[in-house]
């Protein structure tokens, strides 16, 4: 083999490492979150690697009229996101309390009402509802920035938030709420729902209160976090009144026949086999009494 030969195979072979080696820089780098088309779609879930935002076209959700047993929490939640989505100052919201009672349809059935009526509520542009996953919230200050020279006001949600044993991504939530030296984006506003009042377990907080030298400082930091949020709206189970008031709503709203005195009968014992009462609880009793009537929801 000449030397010439040998030297164009050598290059060739030089080629192929260097193809190879930059095929895997190109997989260790994530590709730029692509830029979201807002207009596609008022709903979008945060993915943060590698394809930033996706919007979703149909939420699922009920309508507001038929939450039921939460007066209180909805109106204050609609005020103050009315309030938000017509460019006033509005607080970051917690829904906390007993599961299945409705918190995160709130939230969704809220934005749906407001978007549906924008003239009515004088918002000039349709509110955006995105919704980050509990295992994404590191990433938070990431979605903030994207959304900061956006013409549309966002709300992030958070469903089900929580933290568990040494998990410190609720200091990247903390400064995301706060907003650093920047503050937080004015077209952003937070929304998140949690079984838990401060977001931990009670007997992580009574850990570091019995190990720490000084108890009270050791916990303020995390039970702080939920000082971030400036409302605050707490969900309770509900009477055997209000759960028999979810069930005749929905039966009116989807015209489902059936004797009132039987669905009275029939829904409490269905509440009696699963050991408790709530809107989700009156949601499944629905959806089997539709089944057995074979009528759609």
């Amino acid at each position: 083999m000449t030397n010439s030969q040998n030297s164009s195979s050598a290059l060739l072979d030089l080629n192929n490492k260097l193809d190879a080696l930059l095929e895997l820089v190109a997989r260790a780098v994530p590709a730029k979150p692509q830029k979201p088309d807002m207009q596609s779609a008022d709903a979008f879930i945060w993915q943060p690697m590698p394809l930033g935002l996706q919007p979703v076209t149909n939420v699922n959700r009920i309508d507001i009229s038929l939450l039921c047993g939460v007066d209180r929490s909805k109106k204050l939640l609609f005020e103050n996101t009315v309030r938000f989505a017509k460019g006033f100052p509005a607080n970051n919201a917690l829904l906390w309390g007993a599961r299945g009672m409705g918190k995160s349809s709130l939230v969704k059935s809220t934005h749906a009402a407001i978007n549906e009526d924008l003239d009515g509520y004088a918002v000039k542009t349709p509110l955006k509802l995105i919704e980050i996953h509990r295992e994404d919230i590191a990433s938070l200050p990431d979605l903030m920035a994207q959304l900061r020279q956006e013409p549309y006001r966002f709300l992030i949600f958070c469903d089900d938030l929580s933290f568990d044993g040494d998990d410190t991504t609720y200091k990247s939530l903390k400064a995301a709420l706060d907003g650093g030296i920047e503050g937080r984006p004015e077209n952003v506003l937070f929304y998140a729902t949690s079984n838990r009042r401060h977001l931990l377990p009670r007997d992580m907080m009574e850990n570091e209160r019995s190990s720490a030298i000084h108890p009270s400082e050791a916990i303020e930091e995390k039970v702080s976090l939920s000082d971030r949020f400036g409302l605050w709206l707490g969900f309770h189970k509900c009477s055997q009144d209000e759960y028999l008031d979810m069930i005749k709503g929905y039966v009116t709203h989807f015209n489902l026949k059936v004797n009132e005195e039987e669905l009275r009968r029939q829904a409490l014992e269905w509440s009696t086999t699963r050991g408790a009462r709530s809107g989700r609880v009156a949601w499944q009793f629905i959806q089997d009494l539709a089944g057995r009537l074979e009528t759609k929801l």
